[in-house]
């Protein structure tokens, strides 16, 4: 609580009003800063009272508090045990009500729940570059309630409040309504709101309780296109009012009057105050916290590739950092908003082609080597040097990424130009700066770095004494006076170009209105910096992987090891928090990879190397108790491989016998066992090695050691390690023959287990665990958040997504719809990404081509013909795809690289299937692809920029202008266009608007 000059003795009777709908035992507490309302503990917080009111719930509630204070305040739904189920996302409620309000008035603040998708504007891709042009206004006034006073016992104050996230310059923000203080619906004679700061407007408007009720709108310039996402329902149980009612009706809008003079009034029904003119208790004094102006909803479009694909004049076989530029350049081209890249941290873990697996971090901080420009590490660069830098450029100029050869050309050159200039970068104030900021993660990386290098390995088990670090022996290691610190300070000098690099080409991007987005890996490689600085935040003897799913039958096993998420709520999740921050420095939009994996992770042991038999943690398993009561009792005969002698004849044929004899003992008549040297995954790739030669001359190594694995998972149950008496349904387990060969009794028992396990008993433990650990990733920066929904989806995650103001993704050849094999993008909801592919599948001219049956069936039932379809994705196909999205109600429409280049039939030359970047069936698959055509090339392709640009102006989305990269779209404006032409003329009306908060919902929330 903040007090204004001298502490008040006089005190106001604060009354809140919220409408919002619960279910049955949920209820609401307001908390702040105030100690009349807990002081922050929810506990001691004001518990409202529901009461039903029309067709709508509103909670109220009613405290004295010191009048001439200023505090914060925020809304929980709570148990009966003041538990927190839900709170609001985004920035908290705040009230500064003026010490001229006489002592024991009665003031009545009327709010709306706060949902994430409310904040969403005020993340830095809207506030710094998407609307940046609106953020240099500066505040009129202080933000403070009721600074006008009583003029009459017969009169009442309304203090207005609206946010305008996108306001123009030299614009004016006003209330009209029905009442002559509102200027009966003229703009002019309207109430006029002054700017207090933070996208805040707002005014107090005396007047006489007979010139309620009042209605009132907020306007806008005619041309004037906000992004506001609240226009469509996001969380599950909040009320849509965009109006505060008691009995008598008064209606409102707010609108905007632009320098020129054009006015825009807000979308949506008439805001509309009532009064209780019944009421001995009637406040004199009503504050109206009216949320967010109502627009239009706010779409966009870019483009995606990874940072290794592109192909520039200027790069050494690979992206490089400062080619970001031509990729801003393009995006504007092609009135795109956003660029996406994939992860660009430092990968080095083996020091060979497998460290192109982005997703696979030596450091969740430093940057990747690879993206270096070794051109600009200096402006004195010898000519032997330059003439190196050539040779290589040449050299490395092919159809695909060479990574090995890349990273040692430019670490070698990037060494020959240290060397040179060392001492004067080191002790440069912008260095020492850098160094300053960032020394707690650099240190430990570069010597680590230094570790890896000397014992020639990144497992840091196999360090002998610098296998457990701690912070005396990393001091010992950076120290100046070591032998090898030129080496350390190396990695400093590669690590502050990459950051000086990067940070030119995201100023620029920020400059040009272009969203760069970036990507937050799920894991990290077992062998990395942070598992060694932080080895009790994972589970070292776990891997992390995902179920069996579209993009694989049998499961992806990732290799990371899981998280210690216990272990990290104790410091309030600080590690995930800094890596937030750090990549905040350089993006103002990232995609969380794998959200799933903040609800639950698919956790498989370590000694395994597929991803099927795995289990979710956190979750409930089955008990031994449970199954006992089931009639099952053989827990051995459900748990350990099933291996009968018919099986290996099937599998091996005459070959049975051999591998039987390697592999297997036999512990009962025609019953088998693994033996003890190749009971796992990992021993029998191990033990298949040394034999490979006797076994693969009647069948390759790979189709015996699949063959080998499908018997170690042919198991009903999995134990859990940790607890002898817990189990988990094995995956898919109908498909075991070890199921299969069940009684009828016990297959119905574990059948119902295996869904209750799967798509019942977890869901309130995985919501609870997300709104744990999302939260503290989502307030850590202000980025704007995406998260990658795909795969085995429970029912629990759209809801907290859009909750917490999540953007989901929606791919169309991955429906979340059971019923459907392809997606339909103009079914997509608002809080979207959609793609017609991603990194992580074919290409959609790959895809097209790839499957003929399939190829027909979308041409029938999304194209809607019965003719023959092309055996090519032609650019009339590839049209008809993009146009599919990019006209979704989805917020933004984002497309890889290689889809857009469909358009053009001289950019699908190249086989599609080269233009695949991952195949996520293949651990070991190496990240090569790169981009057939220079970004100059096709930023001189004015045909295909404008092709591209015709289809993103002609869907209403936002688009960017070469010239003025602030252009928008004015037809997507034509009701708020049709609005103003009636507000100009003195007319109002009610137009109608999809909800603003919550479940579907009347307009009008009475209060």
């Amino acid at each position: 609580m903040v007090d204004l000059g001298k502490k008040s003795t006089k005190t106001v009777n604060l009354s809140f009003r919220l409408p919002y709908y619960t279910h049955w035992g949920e209820n609401i507490v307001v908390c702040g800063s105030e100690p009349a309302i807990g002081s922050w503990n929810v506990k001691q917080g004001l518990l409202l009272s529901p009461s039903h009111e029309g067709e709508e719930l509103v909670w109220g509630g009613r405290v004295a508090v010191p009048s001439g204070t200023e505090f914060e305040y925020s809304y929980y739904v709570v148990d009966d045990n003041r538990s927190v189920l839900r709170r609001e996302a985004g920035g908290k409620h705040r009230i500064r009500v003026s010490g001229e309000v006489p002592d024991g008035e009665a003031v009545e603040v009327h709010d709306l729940w706060k949902t994430g998708s409310d904040g969403l504007l005020f993340r830095s891709a809207f506030k710094n570059v998407i609307c940046h042009r609106s953020r240099s206004l500066d505040p009129e006034t202080v933000p403070e309630a009721f600074q006008s006073n009583l003029v009459s016992d017969d009169s009442i104050v309304v203090h207005f409040k609206i946010s305008c996230p996108r306001i123009e310059e030299g614009a004016h923000v006003y209330v009209i309504g029905s009442s002559d203080h509102l200027g009966q619906w003229k703009v002019l004679d309207g109430l006029k709101l002054r700017y207090a700061g933070e996208s805040f407007w707002l005014a107090d408007c005396v007047m006489k309780k007979s010139d309620l009720p009042i209605k009132y709108p907020f306007l806008f310039p005619h041309n004037y296109y906000v992004c506001i996402t609240s226009v469509f329902a996001f969380t599950g149980f909040c009320c849509s009012s965009s109006c505060c009612c008691l009995n008598n009706s008064s209606t409102y809008k707010y609108c905007q009057q632009g320098k020129e003079g054009d006015v825009s009034v807000e979308v949506g029904p008439n805001r509309e105050l009532f009064t209780d003119s019944a009421s001995k208790s009637q406040p004199r004094y009503i504050s109206l916290s009216d949320g967010i102006f109502r627009e239009m909803p706010w779409r966009g479009a870019g483009f995606a590739i990874p940072m290794f694909s592109v192909r520039t004049e200027d790069d050494l076989g690979v992206g490089e950092f400062l080619d970001l530029k031509l990729l801003v350049d393009w995006a504007v081209e092609s009135g795109f908003h956003l660029v996406q890249l994939l992860p660009v941290n430092d990968t080095s873990v083996h020091q060979m082609w497998w460290d192109s697996y982005p997703y696979s971090s030596l450091s969740v901080f430093a940057l990747h080597p690879l993206y270096l420009r070794v051109q600009a590490l200096s402006a004195k660069i010898p000519e032997e040097i330059k003439q190196e830098i050539f040779e290589a450029k040449e050299r490395l100029d092919g159809k695909a990424v060479d990574y090995e050869a890349t990273m040692a050309s430019k670490l070698s050159i990037a060494k020959k130009i240290f060397s040179l200039e060392k001492d004067s970068i080191l002790s440069s104030s912008s260095f020492l700066n850098f160094f300053a900021e960032n020394e707690e993660w650099l240190k430990p990386y570069a010597a680590f770095c230094f570790l890896r290098d000397f014992f020639e390995t990144s497992d840091h088990s196999q360090w002998g004494r610098f296998s457990h670090y701690s912070k005396e022996m990393l001091e010992k290691l950076v120290s100046k006076e070591s032998v090898h610190y030129d080496i350390i300070c190396f990695h400093y000098y590669i690590q502050f170009h990459l950051h000086q690099q990067l940070s030119e080409a995201a100023t620029y991007a920020r400059k040009k209105r272009v969203v760069l987005k970036g990507d937050l890996p799920i894991g990290v490689d077992r062998n990395s910096v942070d598992t060694w600085v932080y080895p009790n935040l994972f589970r070292m003897n776990t891997s992390t992987g995902a179920p069996p799913d579209y993009f694989d039958k049998n499961g992806q096993n990732w290799g990371f090891p899981t998280y210690n998420w216990e272990e990290m709520s104790n410091d309030n999740y600080a590690w995930w928090r800094s890596r937030l921050s750090q990549l905040a420095k350089y993006f103002t939009a990232y995609r969380i990879d794998h959200i799933l994996g903040f609800f639950r992770i698919w956790e498989l042991p370590e000694h395994a190397t597929t991803g099927l038999v795995g289990k979710f943690r956190p979750s409930i398993p089955l008990s031994q108790e449970e199954l006992e009561k089931e009639g099952i009792w053989d827990f051995n005969r459900l748990s350990c491989p099933y291996i009968r002698q018919e099986m290996l004849l099937e599998k091996f044929g005459a070959l049975w016998p051999l591998v039987a004899s390697k592999f297997l003992n036999e512990y009962q008549k025609n019953c088998y066992e693994f033996r003890e040297d190749c009971n796992t995954e990992k021993k029998v790739v191990s033990k298949l090695k040394q034999c490979a030669d006797e076994l693969t001359k009647l069948e390759s190594e790979d189709a015996i050691r699949c063959k080998l694995f499908d018997l170690l998972q042919n198991i009903v149950l999995i134990r859990d390690p940790e607890d002898p008496r817990q189990f988990y349904p094995r995956f898919n387990l109908e498909e075991a023959s070890s199921f299969r060969d069940l009684d009828d009794h016990s297959k119905n028992v574990l059948k119902r287990l295996y869904y209750d396990y799967y798509f019942n008993r977890q869901e309130s433990l995985w919501r609870q665990n997300a709104l744990k650990t999302l939260p503290a990733l989502l307030n850590s920066s202000d980025m704007m958040a995406c998260g990658e929904d795909l795969g085995l989806i429970p029912s629990c995650v759209h809801p907290v997504m859009q909750e917490l103001g999540l953007i989901g993704l929606r791919i169309q050849r991955m429906p979340s719809e059971p019923d459907l094999e392809f997606g339909i993008p103009s079914q997509y909801s608002y809080m979207t990404v959609c793609a017609p592919s991603c990194h992580d599948c074919s290409t959609m001219r790959a895809w097209w081509e790839e499957d003929e049956e399939r190829r027909r069936r979308f041409y029938k039932t999304v194209i809607g013909s019965n003719d023959l379809p092309p055996s090519r994705c032609t650019p009339d196909i590839a049209h008809f795809i993009l146009r599919q999205h990019i006209e979704s109600p989805s917020m933004w429409a984002i497309f890889p690289l290689q889809d857009l280049l469909a358009l053009k039939e001289k950019y699908t030359t190249r086989p599609a299937t080269e233009e695949t970047i991952n195949d996520p069936t293949n651990p070991k698959h190496y990240w090569r692809f790169r981009s057939h055509v220079t970004m100059e090339s096709l930023i001189e392709d004015k045909d295909l920029t404008g092709r591209i640009k015709k289809l993103v102006e002609g869907s209403g989305r936002s688009h960017t202008n070469a010239k003025d990269t602030g252009d928008v779209d004015e037809n997507a404006n034509a009701e708020a266009k049709a609005a103003a032409k009636q507000v100009a003329n003195g007319q109002g009306k009610d137009t109608l608007v999809p909800q603003l908060n919550g479940v579907p919902a009347k307009a009008t929330a009475v209060i």
